[in-house]
């Protein structure tokens, strides 16, 4: 008998580790992975670039800047439509969120889609959280940069992802009431982590 289709929402602090955990969940239950994609998928909905979506990524408020931006990165037939607010642009990744859980089992790496998909059933949201000393040094490897600047980084990135977060799902960003499952990285570490997830899933949908 072939698993039922599951649906695995993750939120991460920035340096946490949630998109590589997030990633090695959807290999080891065979799910599609979206985290960059859903913005390629929400571009193909809307008829904006890509590029635009990327720049504008969980960010509230980033209609403030509509006037900013240059006319290649609007679709061929979306020049200033009416569908150019806020609220349009996130109804449109919303919708490529909901189109790739209708299709089979996914991962979906932040975007407010545990919120999107509260109302589908087979549906887990977990949020992954590390210490800052940990988040610090990863986000200074990737960004090759010092630990001071990685900080504010952090503190910038985080602010913008909550803000968007609470802003669209009257929740709040890494609360516990917000998720099924909120867990600490920096603890089990990466590998053992993913593994401790794997198991909590394998219960909540009896696999």
């Amino acid at each position: 008998m072939s698993n039922p289709k599951i649906i695995i929402n993750i939120g991460r602090q920035i340096g946490s580790g949630g998109h590589v955990i997030a990633k090695r969940l959807a290999e080891e239950f065979d799910c599609a992975f979206y985290d960059k994609e859903l913005l390629n998928l929400a571009a193909k909905e809307s008829g904006f670039s890509e590029k635009f979506f990327e720049q504008n990524d969980e960010k509230k408020g980033f209609y403030k800047s509509m006037f900013h931006i240059q006319v290649p990165l609007m679709g061929e037939n979306n020049f200033y439509k009416n569908d150019f607010s806020q609220e349009n642009l996130y109804l449109f990744q919303s919708n490529a969120i909901r189109k790739a859980a209708d299709e089979g089992s996914c991962v979906f790496v932040g975007r407010t889609a545990d919120y999107v998909l509260r109302d589908y059933k087979n549906t887990v949201s977990i949020f992954i959280t590390a210490s800052m000393d940990q988040r610090i040094q990863r986000v200074c490897k990737r960004l090759n940069c010092d630990r001071s600047t990685a900080r504010k980084a952090i503190k910038s990135e985080e602010e913008s992802r909550s803000s968007y977060y609470n802003y669209y799902t009257g929740k709040r960003w890494g609360h516990s009431e917000s998720y099924d499952l909120c867990v600490n990285s920096s603890i089990l570490g990466i590998d053992e982590t993913e593994k401790f997830i794997a198991q909590f899933i394998r219960q909540r949908f009896d696999l």
